[in-house]
């Protein structure tokens, strides 16, 4: 190899070697990496509050086990905040719904939380069957005098099937003594709660209780989400106003008769098939049979808040 050849080799080779240097000075370190995760993103264990009640009734978190339990449902619940954020814009439109109709019906203000627990302020179906707002299973339903079939289901109509949970919670509540247990005895159900006591000769406290896993986690569920849904922003949630969801008014047209086609319906109160079941999600066909002559209340929604294309 010539000289000059060996000389620019060599050039190129110290080059080569600095800039690999560079490359590994500059590279982050594992540390490095380690910090910049630490500073962007912080998992921190939750104080539990001082105090707590449901429905005016207090949580007894001088007990070791009870603020256990309370610590789980208050970590899973502030951090899972994809699910959070969406209770947040939901409560916005439902909670002005719900409030009024817990208060009509007798029930403290709090049970609006067991209806987040249950269906997540979704008018939607659970895996077992329960249905609507309020989470009813096909019996319960019909017990209490709900319409189920294949044209209505009243188990999706929230003025309706909150009153027959109040009912059902008030019922609970003269039987156990407490909106604790009536809250609870809504998950296991009232023979399910009475069986617990009887064998286990408990007093008459939730909290006093060996139950199933998901009945032993309910009411702190809904504790859980009434703490965090009373103080976003202890709990990291941060949005705006604008960010939240609206809700729509409506009025409600009387129906005493057959309806045909709800399309055709739909359209002439000025809306389409779509946005009637939304506002209606008790009806469960395109047509209504109704011999019986019986009173159904539909919900149109005021005009403007929908645009349709022609």
């Amino acid at each position: 190899m010539k000289l000059t050849t060996k000389i620019l080799f060599g050039i190129l080779l110290f080059g080569a070697g600095a800039l690999f240097i560079n490359a590994v000075q500059e590279a982050p370190t594992d540390a490095i990496v380690e910090r910049k995760m630490i500073n962007d993103y912080n998992i921190y264990a939750l104080p539990i509050p001082e105090k707590m009640d449901f429905a005016g009734e207090p949580v007894p978190l001088d007990n070791p086990d009870i603020r256990e339990r309370m610590d789980r449902e208050l970590l899973v619940n502030t951090y899972w905040q994809s699910n959070g954020l969406l209770l947040f814009k939901r409560a916005h439109k439902y909670f002005p719904i719900i409030e009024p109709l817990l208060k009509k019906y007798g029930l403290p203000d709090d049970f609006k939380y067991l209806v987040v627990a249950e269906s997540g302020l979704m008018n939607n179906r659970s895996p077992a069957g329960a249905a609507g707002f309020w989470h009813f299973m096909k019996g319960t339903g019909k017990e209490y005098g709900l319409e189920i079939n294949s044209y209505v289901d009243e188990r999706y109509n929230l003025e309706i099937a909150t009153r027959v949970a109040a009912e059902y919670l008030i019922s609970a509540k003269k039987k156990f003594g407490s909106w604790t247990l009536a809250a609870a005895a809504y998950n296991a159900g009232r023979g399910g709660i009475a069986k617990q006591q009887t064998r286990q000769q408990a007093s008459n406290s939730y909290y006093d209780l060996l139950l199933n896993s998901e009945t032993s986690r309910y009411v702190f569920r809904i504790l859980a989400f009434k703490e965090i849904m009373s103080n976003p922003q202890k709990y990291g949630f941060n949005f705006r106003e604008s960010d939240l969801y609206e809700t729509i008014p409506t009025y409600k047209v009387k129906v005493d008769t057959a309806v045909t086609d709800f399309a055709t319906f739909a359209i002439k109160h000025g809306i389409n098939y779509k946005i009637l079941k939304i506002h209606n999600p008790w009806l469960r066909d395109n047509y209504l049979k109704n011999s019986s002559g019986k009173e159904y209340y539909i919900e149109i929604p005021e005009e403007g808040y929908y645009k349709t294309i022609k």
